[in-house]
């Protein structure tokens, strides 16, 4: 799986001031399961280090101006920006992750400025819009959203299923692994997007007759739009309650009420997910539930991530 990150995020002394600003989240974890495309478009135009910039929005135009002698440098930000978007697009990549606050990385967040010097809200710096125009349906974060426990773990199960489906679309599948790759991907589909899940199921039924091809292009639009959707607390407990009835006629009444409780205090912030999710597939094996164990909501990213250990890992 191939990301492309802010090169300062990964350890590389090319901030403004000759630092940097390595994420450990990245370096240390996310490496394990990715390969990793540096970029930095400020580097390549302005050298490091350099004197700071911010976006200027002049009459509607949003340029970029020096913080140190006021000149107008959005030609050259922009020319490099999409240098670094031609490079990224010779990768396949699953996921971006920004650095936050910058000029040319900011998703959001890059402070806009007047002329006359007084601040106007924050917006996308000059590369992250040009990605965003570009990959409308690609993962992207910011390092410093992604301190957030839900973001994180939203992102983390994005990027997995995004790579998941490239890797399905390449493996010229046809349309009974289609049937297949949706089914495993049911329950996380719902915890994201009940009416989004539904109609891909309408789409792998196919009762319009509609080619393969057709079919594909449709199901990978819905599929990558749903599994961008945040999950919920809420949408989750529905997905654990519906998890349980697959042991309705097996489990003891101590033993539902048990798996009960636990759902109820994760939804009440009380417990982490892993708990109730430990449990059900404990059942999935010991019961041989083959539907569930093969549940990608279970499983849908390497278990060493512990990211549904944190009680905030759910909103």
């Amino acid at each position: 799986m191939k990301l492309a990150i802010s090169a300062c995020l990964l350890g590389e002394n090319i901030r403004f001031d000759g630092g940097h600003k390595r994420d450990r989240f990245i370096t240390d974890q996310l490496s394990d399961f990715s390969e990793f495309i540096p970029f930095c478009p400020e580097d390549l135009a302005f050298g490091t280090p350099r004197p700071s910039v911010r976006l200027v929005n002049i009459q509607g135009d949003i340029r970029v101006h020096s913080n140190k002698t006021g000149d107008d440098l959005t030609d050259a930000l922009q020319q490099t920006s999409r240098n670094e978007l031609s490079k990224l697009d010779s990768q396949s990549l699953c996921g971006i992750i920004f650095k936050s606050k910058s000029p040319s990385c900011g998703m959001k967040s890059a402070k806009m400025y007047l002329e006359n010097g007084f601040t106007e809200g924050k917006e996308d710096g000059v590369f992250a819009r040009l990605c965003r125009e570009r990959y409308p349906l690609l993962p992207m974060e910011e390092e410093g959203r992604l301190e957030d426990a839900w973001l994180r773990e939203n992102f983390v199960m994005q990027i997995f299923a995004y790579d998941a489906y490239e890797q399905f679309k390449a493996s010229s599948p046809a349309m009974a692994d289609l049937v297949r790759f949706h089914t495993v991907h049911k329950f996380m589909l719902q915890a994201k997007d009940e009416k989004l899940y539904r109609e891909l199921g309408n789409i792998v039924g196919n009762r319009e007759g509609f080619s393969f091809e057709a079919i594909l292009g449709m199901y990978e639009l819905g599929f990558k739009t749903a599994i961008s959707r945040k999950s919920s607390i809420k949408k989750t407990r529905n997905v654990l309650e519906h998890l349980v009835g697959f042991f309705k006629k097996e489990l003891t009444k101590s033993e539902k009420e048990t798996l009960h409780t636990q759902i109820s205090d994760y939804a009440n912030k009380i417990i982490p997910l892993i708990v109730p999710l430990s449990t059900i597939h404990l059942y999935a094996q010991k019961y041989k539930t083959t539907y569930l164990l093969d549940q990608t909501f279970l499983n849908p990213y390497p278990k060493t991530l512990a990211l549904r250990s944190h009680i905030n890992s759910g909103k």
